[in-house]
């Protein structure tokens, strides 16, 4: 996903806490063909939308997937995250230059947190979004933060179920500061992916319907799962007891609308929370960079952010470079690339680099 341009709003609520294999992937890249439309062409939806799509830009591969379209049924809705005021922005001072990537899997500045930081998560059939990404940012910054010496994947049930009603409305979204701030206070236990073992609390939900993994866990459900109901306790036969196996943030804040802010902030801390708005050609990326081309707004969704780039292709006459970021989505490894996808940097598009936020782990 392009970096630096806010796109689709990621970079202005980025939550703080493969590159190089995703580079062997295939790019279709060029310029963007058009700008023309209008509300008109704005409003497309369905089939038209998808060609529209597909001839007016080739930045990112489209496709069709009846799974994405039931997975763009449980996004945040629409303007669900308030904008920040500059006023509840951290300041930012960017005290020195920044390389012009940075791949968290080679490029070692937290430690050895690389298996850590390549965890992708599944919400299922769950807008949880701002609760899982909080978790995993919130664990990858755990790692980073004590330079590779606690590597723990945090529970985004114990979030998603415990916040209540100061985070939001669990499975119908909430807001990523809140969660942060809610770890502060009552800190959040171990967790991970479905059916995980060794850990407190694992998702309370299975990847539902079909996964290129192989395993089965069972149809989707018609309609959201319901949000869970906050145990404050772990799961049977875990040994360590649940108010002793916490983790908590010692800070909670909002970034800076700025590309460069952002960088440092990943650099010198591990990956952050992004919110970014989501419209309707978002559920045809297929892998590339994207950058929100035409559709109509659909939803919010909150991401992590852990990387950037720069992809490097030539037209004609001469080369162009395009900035991305580089982000985990939370729809499963057969989403995108493994689990993972490129926005455009830079340009604050769909909203990515205004609304980002972070924190500092209790290490």
């Amino acid at each position: 996903m392009i970096r630096g341009e806010n796109d689709c709003k990621l970079e202005e609520m980025i939550y703080a806490g493969m590159m190089s294999m995703l580079f062997l992937l295939p790019l279709f890249v060029a310029v963007l063909a058009a700008e023309d439309g209008g509300a008109e062409v704005q409003e497309l939806t369905g089939q038209a939308l998808v060609e529209y799509v597909r001839t007016h830009q080739n930045l990112f591969e489209v496709e069709e997937s009846e799974k994405n379209n039931e997975r763009m049924k449980y996004l945040m809705p629409v303007d669900s995250v308030p904008k920040p005021r500059d006023e509840d922005r951290i300041k930012v001072v960017v005290n020195r230059e920044l390389p012009e990537s940075f791949d968290p899997f080679i490029d070692r500045f937290w430690g050895n947190c690389s298996d850590v930081v390549k965890h992708i998560r599944d919400q299922s059939q769950c807008g949880s979004c701002w609760a899982v990404s909080a978790a995993a940012v919130m664990s990858d910054r755990l790692c980073a933060q004590s330079k590779g010496k606690l590597k723990r994947q945090l529970s985004d049930t114990d979030i998603l179920a415990c916040c209540g009603e100061y985070c939001g409305k669990g499975c119908r979204g909430g807001w990523p500061i809140k969660a942060w701030e809610w770890v502060k206070e009552n800190g959040v236990c171990t967790g991970g992916r479905y059916s995980a073992k060794n850990v407190c609390k694992p998702y309370a939900f299975y990847p539902c319907g079909n996964h290129t993994d192989g395993i089965w866990y069972g149809e989707c459900p018609n309609q959201s799962w319901p949000t869970p109901k906050c145990r404050k306790a772990c799961k049977y036969g875990y040994k360590t007891p649940y108010e002793k196996d916490k983790f908590y943030a010692e800070s909670a804040y909002i970034l800076p609308n700025d590309e460069e802010a952002i960088k440092q902030e990943i650099i010198d801390n591990g990956p952050v929370q992004a919110v970014f708005d989501v419209y309707e050609d978002f559920r045809l990326y297929k892998k590339g960079i994207y950058k929100h081309t035409k559709g109509m707004k659909t939803g919010a969704h909150a991401v992590k952010i852990l990387g950037w780039g720069t992809y490097e292709f030539y037209n004609t006459t001469h080369a162009i470079k395009k900035p991305f970021w580089l982000i985990a989505n939370s729809w499963s490894v057969d989403w995108g690339e493994q689990g993972f996808f490129r926005m455009v940097r830079g340009e604050n598009d769909c909203g990515i680099e205004a609304m980002v936020t972070a924190g500092i782990m209790a290490t």
